[in-house]
Protein backbone atom coordinates (compact mmCIF):
# COMPACT_ATOMS: atom_id res chain seq x y z
CA UNK A 1 0.00 0.00 0.00
CA UNK A 2 1.07 3.87 -0.47
CA UNK A 3 -1.06 4.41 2.27
CA UNK A 4 -0.84 2.87 5.57
CA UNK A 5 -4.24 2.48 7.31
CA UNK A 6 -4.11 3.64 10.71
CA UNK A 7 -7.83 2.47 12.38
CA UNK A 8 -9.16 3.17 15.72
CA UNK A 9 -12.63 1.48 17.61
CA UNK A 10 -14.49 2.02 20.40
CA UNK A 11 -17.91 1.42 22.03
CA UNK A 12 -19.75 2.95 24.78
CA UNK A 13 -21.80 -0.17 26.93
CA UNK A 14 -25.35 0.32 27.32
CA UNK A 15 -26.15 1.77 30.80
CA UNK A 16 -27.16 -1.69 32.83
CA UNK A 17 -25.62 -4.03 30.50
CA UNK A 18 -22.12 -5.53 31.06
CA UNK A 19 -21.79 -7.17 27.39
CA UNK A 20 -21.48 -4.39 24.25
CA UNK A 21 -23.95 -5.38 22.00
CA UNK A 22 -21.81 -4.39 18.57
CA UNK A 23 -18.76 -5.85 17.90
CA UNK A 24 -15.66 -5.15 15.80
CA UNK A 25 -12.92 -6.55 14.19
CA UNK A 26 -10.34 -5.44 12.75
CA UNK A 27 -6.93 -7.45 9.92
CA UNK A 28 -4.15 -5.75 8.66
CA UNK A 29 -2.24 -7.90 6.33
CA UNK A 30 0.24 -6.92 3.28
CA UNK A 31 -2.02 -7.42 0.79
CA UNK A 32 -5.31 -5.01 2.50
CA UNK A 33 -6.95 -4.23 5.57
CA UNK A 34 -10.57 -5.00 6.39
CA UNK A 35 -12.78 -3.48 9.45
CA UNK A 36 -15.79 -5.03 10.32
CA UNK A 37 -18.71 -3.67 12.44
CA UNK A 38 -21.99 -4.84 13.49
CA UNK A 39 -24.64 -4.19 15.64
CA UNK A 40 -26.95 -7.27 16.97
CA UNK A 41 -30.23 -7.12 17.94
CA UNK A 42 -30.91 -5.38 21.25
CA UNK A 43 -28.10 -5.06 23.81
CA UNK A 44 -26.87 -7.65 26.52
CA UNK A 45 -25.78 -11.26 25.83
CA UNK A 46 -27.74 -12.32 22.43
CA UNK A 47 -27.12 -9.03 20.90
CA UNK A 48 -23.43 -9.33 21.27
CA UNK A 49 -23.49 -13.08 20.05
CA UNK A 50 -25.52 -12.00 17.17
CA UNK A 51 -22.78 -8.99 16.59
CA UNK A 52 -19.81 -11.07 17.25
CA UNK A 53 -21.24 -14.42 14.55
CA UNK A 54 -21.49 -11.63 12.09
CA UNK A 55 -18.22 -9.14 12.30
CA UNK A 56 -16.19 -12.82 12.66
CA UNK A 57 -17.76 -14.38 9.37
CA UNK A 58 -17.88 -11.25 7.50
CA UNK A 59 -13.86 -10.70 8.51
CA UNK A 60 -13.11 -14.16 7.43
CA UNK A 61 -14.80 -14.85 4.51
CA UNK A 62 -14.04 -10.61 2.89
CA UNK A 63 -10.35 -11.24 3.95
CA UNK A 64 -10.13 -14.89 2.39
CA UNK A 65 -11.43 -13.17 -1.02
CA UNK A 66 -15.19 -14.43 -1.51
CA UNK A 67 -17.78 -12.01 -2.58
CA UNK A 68 -20.47 -10.05 -0.27
CA UNK A 69 -23.18 -12.80 -2.15
CA UNK A 70 -21.77 -15.38 -0.46
CA UNK A 71 -20.54 -13.80 3.15
CA UNK A 72 -24.33 -12.71 3.01
CA UNK A 73 -25.88 -15.68 2.44
CA UNK A 74 -23.30 -17.41 5.01
CA UNK A 75 -24.32 -14.97 7.81
CA UNK A 76 -27.93 -15.73 7.38
CA UNK A 77 -27.65 -19.09 7.52
CA UNK A 78 -25.65 -18.85 10.49
CA UNK A 79 -27.36 -16.12 12.85
CA UNK A 80 -29.11 -17.94 15.47
CA UNK A 81 -33.11 -16.91 15.25
CA UNK A 82 -34.19 -14.92 18.44
CA UNK A 83 -36.78 -16.79 20.56
CA UNK A 84 -38.99 -13.99 21.18
CA UNK A 85 -38.90 -12.09 17.90
CA UNK A 86 -38.42 -15.09 15.80
CA UNK A 87 -35.67 -12.99 13.41
CA UNK A 88 -32.00 -13.49 13.36
CA UNK A 89 -31.00 -9.55 13.02
CA UNK A 90 -27.50 -8.29 12.93
CA UNK A 91 -26.50 -4.79 10.86
CA UNK A 92 -22.98 -4.57 9.56
CA UNK A 93 -20.56 -2.46 7.93
CA UNK A 94 -17.36 -3.47 5.95
CA UNK A 95 -14.60 -1.64 4.64
CA UNK A 96 -11.84 -3.78 3.05
CA UNK A 97 -9.07 -1.40 1.83
CA UNK A 98 -6.74 -3.17 -0.84
CA UNK A 99 -3.09 -2.29 -1.61
CA UNK A 100 -3.51 -0.43 -4.43
CA UNK A 101 -5.35 2.14 -2.10
CA UNK A 102 -9.02 1.34 -3.41
CA UNK A 103 -11.62 0.73 -0.33
CA UNK A 104 -14.59 -1.35 -0.88
CA UNK A 105 -17.53 -0.45 1.75
CA UNK A 106 -20.63 -2.89 2.22
CA UNK A 107 -23.49 -1.78 4.83
CA UNK A 108 -26.49 -3.33 5.89
CA UNK A 109 -29.20 -1.19 8.23
CA UNK A 110 -26.54 0.62 9.64
CA UNK A 111 -25.65 4.10 9.46
CA UNK A 112 -24.22 5.64 6.37
CA UNK A 113 -19.87 5.90 6.64
CA UNK A 114 -18.78 9.20 6.62
CA UNK A 115 -16.10 10.04 4.31
CA UNK A 116 -13.77 13.37 5.29
CA UNK A 117 -11.18 14.55 2.42
CA UNK A 118 -9.17 17.98 3.60
CA UNK A 119 -11.50 18.90 5.55
CA UNK A 120 -14.78 18.23 3.76
CA UNK A 121 -17.29 15.52 4.27
CA UNK A 122 -17.26 13.98 0.76
CA UNK A 123 -20.74 12.27 -0.78
CA UNK A 124 -20.28 8.39 -1.33
CA UNK A 125 -22.24 7.06 -4.15
CA UNK A 126 -23.89 3.83 -3.43
CA UNK A 127 -25.67 0.51 -5.06
CA UNK A 128 -28.21 -1.29 -3.92
CA UNK A 129 -28.44 -5.40 -4.62
CA UNK A 130 -30.79 -7.61 -2.88
CA UNK A 131 -28.85 -10.69 -1.46
CA UNK A 132 -31.20 -13.44 0.52
CA UNK A 133 -33.77 -10.99 1.17
CA UNK A 134 -31.24 -8.02 2.65
CA UNK A 135 -30.95 -4.74 0.63
CA UNK A 136 -26.42 -3.78 0.84
CA UNK A 137 -25.27 -0.83 -0.26
CA UNK A 138 -22.08 -1.21 -1.93
CA UNK A 139 -19.50 1.59 -2.84
CA UNK A 140 -15.68 1.86 -4.23
CA UNK A 141 -13.77 4.68 -3.46
CA UNK A 142 -9.92 6.13 -4.56
CA UNK A 143 -8.12 6.83 -0.96
CA UNK A 144 -5.95 9.65 -0.96
CA UNK A 145 -3.68 10.59 1.96
CA UNK A 146 -5.25 11.97 5.42
CA UNK A 147 -8.80 10.83 3.80
CA UNK A 148 -10.66 9.61 6.77
CA UNK A 149 -13.73 6.98 6.89
CA UNK A 150 -16.07 7.03 9.60
CA UNK A 151 -18.90 4.86 10.78
CA UNK A 152 -20.97 3.75 13.62
CA UNK A 153 -23.38 1.80 14.78
CA UNK A 154 -27.00 3.08 15.33
CA UNK A 155 -26.30 4.40 18.99
CA UNK A 156 -24.56 6.90 17.58
CA UNK A 157 -28.03 8.27 16.25
CA UNK A 158 -30.08 10.46 18.24
CA UNK A 159 -27.79 10.18 21.41
CA UNK A 160 -29.54 11.98 24.68
CA UNK A 161 -30.42 11.32 28.18
CA UNK A 162 -33.38 9.33 29.09
CA UNK A 163 -35.93 7.45 27.12
CA UNK A 164 -36.48 10.62 24.65
CA UNK A 165 -34.32 10.43 20.90
CA UNK A 166 -32.50 13.49 20.07
CA UNK A 167 -33.92 14.76 17.17
CA UNK A 168 -31.26 17.27 16.60
CA UNK A 169 -28.72 14.87 16.68
CA UNK A 170 -28.82 12.73 13.24
CA UNK A 171 -26.84 11.58 10.46
CA UNK A 172 -26.39 15.12 9.14
CA UNK A 173 -25.42 16.48 12.57
CA UNK A 174 -22.78 13.86 12.97
CA UNK A 175 -21.19 14.34 9.75
CA UNK A 176 -20.80 18.28 10.69
CA UNK A 177 -19.60 17.99 13.65
CA UNK A 178 -17.02 15.91 12.12
CA UNK A 179 -16.43 18.37 9.70
CA UNK A 180 -15.64 20.91 11.90
CA UNK A 181 -13.44 18.88 14.62
CA UNK A 182 -11.63 16.12 13.26
CA UNK A 183 -8.74 18.04 11.76
CA UNK A 184 -6.07 16.43 9.00
CA UNK A 185 -3.45 16.86 12.44
CA UNK A 186 -5.71 14.08 14.32
CA UNK A 187 -5.14 10.11 14.37
CA UNK A 188 -7.77 7.63 13.84
CA UNK A 189 -7.03 7.85 17.71
CA UNK A 190 -8.15 11.40 18.12
CA UNK A 191 -11.01 11.20 15.51
CA UNK A 192 -12.71 8.10 17.79
CA UNK A 193 -12.04 9.40 21.15
CA UNK A 194 -13.73 12.74 20.33
CA UNK A 195 -16.98 11.72 18.65
CA UNK A 196 -17.57 8.71 21.14
CA UNK A 197 -16.80 11.19 24.37
CA UNK A 198 -19.33 13.81 22.54
CA UNK A 199 -22.38 10.75 22.67
CA UNK A 200 -20.95 9.84 25.92
CA UNK A 201 -21.64 13.14 27.01
CA UNK A 202 -24.87 13.55 25.21
CA UNK A 203 -25.82 10.24 27.33
CA UNK A 204 -25.35 12.14 30.25
CA UNK A 205 -22.98 9.19 30.81
CA UNK A 206 -25.25 6.41 30.66
CA UNK A 207 -25.75 5.19 27.47
CA UNK A 208 -29.43 4.25 26.35
CA UNK A 209 -27.90 2.44 23.58
CA UNK A 210 -24.95 0.34 22.79
CA UNK A 211 -22.71 2.91 21.13
CA UNK A 212 -19.62 2.43 18.39
CA UNK A 213 -17.50 4.38 16.43
CA UNK A 214 -14.98 3.01 13.89
CA UNK A 215 -12.31 5.25 12.05
CA UNK A 216 -9.74 4.88 9.58
CA UNK A 217 -7.42 7.36 7.95
CA UNK A 218 -4.65 7.25 5.09
CA UNK A 219 -1.30 7.81 6.48
CA UNK A 220 2.37 7.82 5.47
CA UNK A 221 4.05 4.70 6.47
CA UNK A 222 6.00 5.46 9.73
CA UNK A 223 8.40 2.87 10.90
CA UNK A 224 9.74 2.24 14.55
CA UNK A 225 12.61 -0.05 15.41
CA UNK A 226 13.32 -1.12 19.02
CA UNK A 227 16.13 -2.88 20.07
CA UNK A 228 16.06 -5.13 23.67
CA UNK A 229 18.44 -7.74 24.96
CA UNK A 230 22.25 -8.16 23.94
CA UNK A 231 22.01 -10.90 21.20
CA UNK A 232 23.48 -14.54 21.72
CA UNK A 233 26.57 -13.91 19.69
CA UNK A 234 28.79 -11.02 20.96
CA UNK A 235 29.66 -10.72 17.20
CA UNK A 236 26.34 -9.46 16.27
CA UNK A 237 26.76 -6.81 18.19
CA UNK A 238 27.45 -3.97 15.22
CA UNK A 239 25.35 -5.91 12.81
CA UNK A 240 22.28 -5.57 14.90
CA UNK A 241 23.22 -1.56 15.85
CA UNK A 242 23.24 -1.35 12.19
CA UNK A 243 20.16 -2.90 11.30
CA UNK A 244 18.58 -0.64 14.07
CA UNK A 245 20.04 2.50 12.51
CA UNK A 246 19.02 1.84 9.01
CA UNK A 247 15.57 2.60 7.57
CA UNK A 248 13.67 3.80 10.70
CA UNK A 249 12.29 6.91 11.38
CA UNK A 250 11.89 6.33 15.29
CA UNK A 251 14.84 4.21 17.20
CA UNK A 252 14.18 2.90 20.77
CA UNK A 253 16.70 1.21 22.86
CA UNK A 254 15.68 -1.23 26.26
CA UNK A 255 17.62 -2.40 28.69
CA UNK A 256 20.94 -1.61 30.50
CA UNK A 257 23.54 -3.94 28.40
CA UNK A 258 21.45 -3.48 25.60
CA UNK A 259 22.07 0.97 25.74
CA UNK A 260 25.68 -0.01 26.47
CA UNK A 261 26.08 -2.16 23.43
CA UNK A 262 24.64 0.59 21.03
CA UNK A 263 26.52 3.34 22.43
CA UNK A 264 29.75 1.47 22.12
CA UNK A 265 29.04 0.84 18.96
CA UNK A 266 28.32 3.86 17.56
CA UNK A 267 31.05 5.48 19.68
CA UNK A 268 29.38 7.70 21.84
CA UNK A 269 28.33 8.20 25.43
CA UNK A 270 25.28 7.30 27.46
CA UNK A 271 24.02 10.57 29.75
CA UNK A 272 21.99 9.00 32.68
CA UNK A 273 18.84 11.33 33.51
CA UNK A 274 17.84 11.00 38.00
CA UNK A 275 14.49 12.77 36.84
CA UNK A 276 11.52 10.26 37.95
CA UNK A 277 8.09 11.07 36.67
CA UNK A 278 6.92 7.92 37.71
CA UNK A 279 7.69 5.76 40.86
CA UNK A 280 7.24 2.72 39.19
CA UNK A 281 8.88 3.54 35.74
CA UNK A 282 13.32 3.62 35.87
CA UNK A 283 14.51 7.08 34.61
CA UNK A 284 15.25 7.45 30.49
CA UNK A 285 18.84 7.89 29.43
CA UNK A 286 20.16 9.76 26.34
CA UNK A 287 22.49 8.35 23.52
CA UNK A 288 23.39 10.70 20.12
CA UNK A 289 20.77 9.40 17.08
CA UNK A 290 18.63 7.57 19.45
CA UNK A 291 15.19 8.71 20.12
CA UNK A 292 14.33 6.98 23.35
CA UNK A 293 16.79 4.93 25.86
CA UNK A 294 14.96 3.14 28.66
CA UNK A 295 15.36 -0.23 31.28
CA UNK A 296 14.65 -3.17 29.87
CA UNK A 297 11.54 -5.43 31.07
CA UNK A 298 9.95 -3.57 33.41
CA UNK A 299 9.69 0.12 31.67
CA UNK A 300 8.44 -2.62 28.63
CA UNK A 301 5.54 -4.43 30.63
CA UNK A 302 4.37 -0.38 31.63
CA UNK A 303 4.50 0.27 27.77
CA UNK A 304 2.28 -2.70 27.21
CA UNK A 305 0.10 -1.09 30.29
CA UNK A 306 -0.34 1.99 28.26
CA UNK A 307 -1.05 0.48 25.74
CA UNK A 308 -3.69 -1.82 26.90
CA UNK A 309 -4.88 1.70 28.71
CA UNK A 310 -4.76 3.57 25.45
CA UNK A 311 -7.08 0.76 23.65
CA UNK A 312 -9.89 0.52 25.87
CA UNK A 313 -10.55 4.03 26.97
CA UNK A 314 -11.33 7.52 25.91
CA UNK A 315 -8.73 9.25 27.80
CA UNK A 316 -5.13 9.81 25.84
CA UNK A 317 -3.58 11.43 28.80
CA UNK A 318 -0.37 8.62 28.74
CA UNK A 319 0.85 11.13 25.55
CA UNK A 320 1.31 14.02 27.63
CA UNK A 321 3.19 11.95 30.41
CA UNK A 322 7.25 12.13 30.56
CA UNK A 323 8.12 8.86 32.06
CA UNK A 324 9.27 6.32 29.56
CA UNK A 325 7.10 3.83 29.66
CA UNK A 326 4.86 6.94 27.72
CA UNK A 327 6.94 8.27 26.19
CA UNK A 328 7.92 4.85 24.42
CA UNK A 329 3.67 3.83 24.24
CA UNK A 330 3.56 7.67 22.19
CA UNK A 331 6.17 6.76 19.81
CA UNK A 332 4.89 3.03 18.69
CA UNK A 333 1.31 4.01 18.91
CA UNK A 334 2.47 6.69 16.43
CA UNK A 335 3.85 4.64 13.99
CA UNK A 336 2.52 2.03 10.96
CA UNK A 337 5.37 -0.47 10.82
CA UNK A 338 7.32 -1.57 14.25
CA UNK A 339 10.25 -3.84 13.89
CA UNK A 340 10.92 -5.60 17.39
CA UNK A 341 15.23 -6.52 17.72
CA UNK A 342 15.45 -8.86 20.40
CA UNK A 343 18.59 -10.39 21.80
CA UNK A 344 18.33 -14.09 23.03
CA UNK A 345 21.54 -13.98 25.38
CA UNK A 346 21.88 -14.26 29.07
CA UNK A 347 21.58 -10.65 30.97
CA UNK A 348 25.61 -10.33 31.97
CA UNK A 349 23.93 -8.01 34.81
CA UNK A 350 22.30 -10.88 36.62
CA UNK A 351 25.08 -14.25 35.10
CA UNK A 352 26.01 -14.65 39.03
CA UNK A 353 22.00 -15.44 39.94
CA UNK A 354 19.96 -17.74 39.92
CA UNK A 355 17.23 -16.13 38.32
CA UNK A 356 19.44 -15.37 34.73
CA UNK A 357 17.67 -17.98 32.71
CA UNK A 358 14.02 -16.42 34.16
CA UNK A 359 15.54 -13.08 33.32
CA UNK A 360 15.59 -13.99 29.33
CA UNK A 361 12.31 -16.17 29.62
CA UNK A 362 10.90 -12.90 31.14
CA UNK A 363 12.22 -10.72 28.23
CA UNK A 364 10.73 -12.67 25.39
CA UNK A 365 7.05 -12.77 27.14
CA UNK A 366 7.11 -9.43 27.61
CA UNK A 367 7.91 -9.10 23.26
CA UNK A 368 5.28 -11.40 23.05
CA UNK A 369 2.75 -9.58 25.19
CA UNK A 370 4.24 -6.11 23.39
CA UNK A 371 3.60 -7.78 19.70
CA UNK A 372 -0.27 -8.60 20.43
CA UNK A 373 -0.78 -5.19 21.81
CA UNK A 374 0.29 -3.29 18.83
CA UNK A 375 -1.10 -5.78 16.33
CA UNK A 376 -4.45 -5.61 17.76
CA UNK A 377 -3.79 -1.81 17.61
CA UNK A 378 -3.83 -2.19 13.58
CA UNK A 379 -0.04 -1.57 13.69
CA UNK A 380 2.29 -4.09 11.67
CA UNK A 381 4.60 -5.73 13.57
CA UNK A 382 7.62 -7.91 12.76
CA UNK A 383 10.24 -9.54 15.57
CA UNK A 384 13.40 -10.50 14.52
CA UNK A 385 15.69 -12.76 17.43
CA UNK A 386 19.41 -12.83 17.54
Amino acid sequence: MKYFIDFASGSLIKHGEELCGDNVEFYIGKEMCVAVLSDGLSSGVKANILSTLTSTIALTMIKNGLTIEETVETIVKTLPVDAEKNIAYSTFTIVKITNDDKAYIAEFDGPETFFLRRGQLEKIYYTEKNICGKLVRESNIELRENDVLVFVSDGALYASAGDTLNLNWQWEDIAKYLKIHARESMSAMDIKNDLLGVCNQMYLLEPGDDTTVCVLKATRPKKVKLFTGPPTNKDDDSKIVHELSTNADIKIVCGGTTSQIVARELGVDIKSSTEIYDREVPPIAYIPGIDLVTEGVLTLSKTIERLQELSNSLNDDIFKAKDGASQMAKLLYSASHIELLVGRALNIANAESSIFQRDLELRLHVVCELEKVLTKLGKIVTVKYY
